[in-house]
């Protein structure tokens, strides 16, 4: 039994520990799952509270695997684990259900789970829970009861500083597929491949085909088949599929952005009506400059035309705004706004907007002639 309770506190701890961290080291998108919570469940307002709760929760999961790991106070933390688990059993058991939030993001966005396999996993770790609970009486701890205490409160106030250093400046590690390094499109394309699936109406037997290489100009094969789905199978390894550039009039300029074989610069705001206005006006100086040395740069926003007009006559802007998806701009830069510099489709730096450079220094680092 001594074995068995040790082995479940290291592997609990460890998966804790990881847990915790992959989430903490991005407290803001750990913050937007929240808010994808507080929305299927109808609790709005808790939403301004999102990044309290965030950090909050990160704290708790990697302080409580530190516990584990380091035999701290087992009589309550084997408590706070077995609570833990219960709600987050229960929680991902209704996720796998009902697809409240498809993605609960329980590894952050370092590891992607569905929500049965979080469930899976947490059916796995939630009886070595309850090894671990009864018992919590036995474990013999390393030092004093006070030390305990310290220790305790030393990791809870680093690992909180830490998560909210991430998310005052930028994730200290980026699980994210706009990392620094991520090429935006292919080198050499291939094509993208259509299969389509239909079911024979009366034997059920169903068939795939490769688009365009099926019967669709035999009309008594059409009679007899019906189409049941979809799917595309993309050979071409790559980052960024998902965003879409749209100028003020509509059209679709994404490949001029990121196939711009020189520099360019993007800058991302997810909310206008949330963001820091002076850093806009810093940003809008700093473009001057580039543009002056050939290097263009575009605002990227989540809003329609009269926002970003009045948005810009209100800040004396002279920037180049045009819009893509909220969801994928709240990730390409954990920022509002947030500052990227690419060159021929990859991403070189990323800047929050507190840390911002002034543009003598951005150019004598990032710009090589």
């Amino acid at each position: 039994m001594k074995l068995i309770a040790n082995i479940s506190r290291i592997l609990v701890g460890l998966v804790f520990v990881f847990s915790g961290f992959v989430k903490g080291v991005d407290p803001l998108g750990t913050a937007y799952r929240l808010e994808d919570y507080f929305i299927a469940f109808n609790w709005e307002f808790f939403i301004p509270l999102a990044l309290f709760f965030s950090i909050l929760l990160c704290t708790l999961e990697f302080v409580t695997g530190i516990m584990m790991l380091l035999n701290l106070k087992m009589k309550i933390s084997s408590w706070l684990l077995l609570l833990m688990m219960v709600f987050f059993t229960l929680l991902t058991l209704n996720d796998a259900i009902n697809n409240p939030v498809p993605d609960c993001g329980c590894f952050g966005d370092a590891i992607k789970l569905t929500n049965w396999q979080t469930f899976y996993k947490n059916l796995v770790l939630l009886p070595m829970a309850v090894v671990i609970f009864v018992y919590r009486k036995k474990f013999k701890a390393f030092t004093s009861q006070g030390r305990q205490w310290v220790l305790t409160v030393f990791f809870t106030v680093l690992f909180a500083g830490f998560s909210y250093r991430c998310y005052s400046h930028l994730p200290l590690v980026d699980f994210t597929e706009w990392k620094a390094g991520h090429k935006l499109y292919p080198e050499n394309p291939q094509p993208v491949k259509y299969y389509l699936t239909y079911k024979n109406k009366s034997t059920g037997e169903t068939k795939e085909y490769l688009s365009p290489n099926y019967p669709f100009s035999d009309s008594v094969w059409m009679a007899q088949w019906e189409f049941v789905s979809q799917r595309v199978e993309d050979p071409n390894q790559y980052y960024g599929k998902s965003l879409v550039i749209t100028d003020t009039t509509g059209n679709n300029i994404t490949e001029s952005i990121i196939r711009n074989p020189g520099y360019q610069l993007v800058i991302n705001a997810y909310d206008l009506s949330k963001a820091d206005v002076q850093a806009f006006k810093k940003l809008d100086d700093f473009c001057a400059k580039a543009y002056a040395d050939n290097i263009p740069a575009v605002v990227l926003v989540s809003a329609d035309n009269d926002q970003i007009r009045r948005f810009a006559m209100e800040n004396n802007l002279h920037l180049e705004f045009c819009t893509a998806d909220d969801i994928i701009l709240k990730t390409i830069v954990r920022s509002n706004p947030g500052l990227l510099l690419m060159k021929d489709g990859v991403i070189l730096k990323k800047w929050h907007h507190n840390d911002f450079p002034d543009y003598q220094t951005f150019k004598s680092k990032f710009i090589k002639e």
